[in-house]
């Protein structure tokens, strides 16, 4: 039996992005890990539910044998089986967050030569994590773009702390991811957003997008934003507002979520204020899409080159999980918090990845 590869829980910033990238990477090569010391550095160190949530989740798709998936849990031991495309419904129980449990799941069904559905109930919009919108504005259409194409929608929002929200992923299979040029940005074509909110006054959403468009203009005087005002079906109360800069070909997203207590002002003024600090750089792509694009830049079939406005401790972190199960060079060229060019060079031996023929799971 191949030795299982040894993950230390607590690198860079010690959160639940090892454990995400660590069940992606092993469902995709097959390799069994342990990962210990699961975000070791927090004040609730361990599994919580969204953690669970991915690890179950990642185990059903993959037929694997797991130990140590409970609440509170610092170390687990994952070993996979063939991963088996099909219909799949998983429920967080909480506001966990659904965008991370299909960002694990998303590229090890999409290598995978079947269809597959996947349901996933509990937080669309929650701290910390990228939402819904961002999803699928920013992170989905750069995906398609390399050769990994899927489609998604959100039935019910779910806003901190109640939750209760829903999104569903259909993915076709069969990708195969290719390379990406991205060093350039080119200019800006347009600026588009969102203000929505959830059993909440619409005035709220009318204030978020008054205030970024005051803020819009004031920083770019010869582009006319667009910004349309929604109320999202949800069980739960909350807002957001969201923007994204379309550049040639370039792109970024800058978001904020509401909370109690939070001016509608306050939250219009963070995501333009993300929005303006990509600006402010030569970045092709915002930070969070570059660290979500390594993964599938280092399955690609060739190299691949792009311009982050900002490294990250995510990115970096990121960057280290994947050279433990691939071989594969990522190199970051530029200093922590600055902009820095992102080579990605995909080793030639690829995936010998086993699956299995499309199921159908629940929960």
């Amino acid at each position: 039996m191949t030795k299982p590869i040894e993950v230390d829980g607590a690198m860079g910033e010690g959160g639940g992005q090892v454990l995400r990238s660590a069940l992606s990477l092993s469902l995709l090569t097959g390799q069994s890990f342990r990962l210990s010391r699961i975000r070791a550095n927090r004040d609730r160190p361990g599994l919580r539910p969204q953690h669970l949530a991915a690890v179950r989740s990642a185990a059903r798709v993959g037929g694997t044998e797991v130990r140590g998936d409970r609440i509170g849990s610092e170390e687990i031991e994952f070993a996979p089986g063939p991963v088996r495309p099909g219909d799949y419904f998983f429920d967080i129980g909480t506001a966990g967050a659904t965008s991370l449990v299909l960002q694990t799941l998303l590229l090890p069904l999409a290598l995978a030569p079947g269809t597959s559905s996947v349901t996933i109930r509990g937080g669309t919009h929650v701290p910390w994590s990228p939402c819904f919108h961002y999803l699928d504005w920013q992170w989905r259409p750069l995906l398609a773009r390399i050769g990994v194409p899927f489609d998604m929608t959100m039935t019910m929002a779910g806003f901190y702390p109640q939750g209760g929200g829903e999104l569903q992923a259909q993915i076709p299979g069969g990708a195969r991811p290719t390379p990406l040029r991205l060093t350039e940005r080119g200019p800006l074509r347009a600026v588009r957003g969102l203000s929505a909110v959830a059993n909440l006054p619409w005035e709220i959403a009318e204030r978020q997008r008054r205030q970024a468009l005051h803020r819009l203009h004031n920083l770019l005087p010869d582009i006319e934003p667009e910004v349309v005002v929604e109320e999202l079906p949800a069980a739960s109360r909350g807002t957001v507002l969201l923007l994204s800069a379309e550049c040639e070909p370039g792109r970024a997203c800058g978001f904020a979520l509401g909370a109690r207590g939070k001016r509608a002002e306050r939250v219009a003024d963070e995501a333009v204020d993300a929005l303006a600090a990509f600006l402010r750089t030569d970045g092709t792509v915002d930070p969070w899409l570059a660290d979500q694009l390594l993964l599938p830049l280092a399955l690609a079939d060739g190299p691949s080159e792009l311009r982050t406005s900002e490294v990250t401790a995510h990115l970096l972190t990121n960057a280290e999980v994947i050279r433990l199960f691939l071989a594969v060079e990522i190199d970051v060229d530029g200093p922590f918090g600055g902009p820095a060019t992102v080579q990605v060079r995909p080793g030639s031996a690829g995936l010998t990845r086993e699956t299995e023929e499309p199921c159908s799971a629940g929960t």
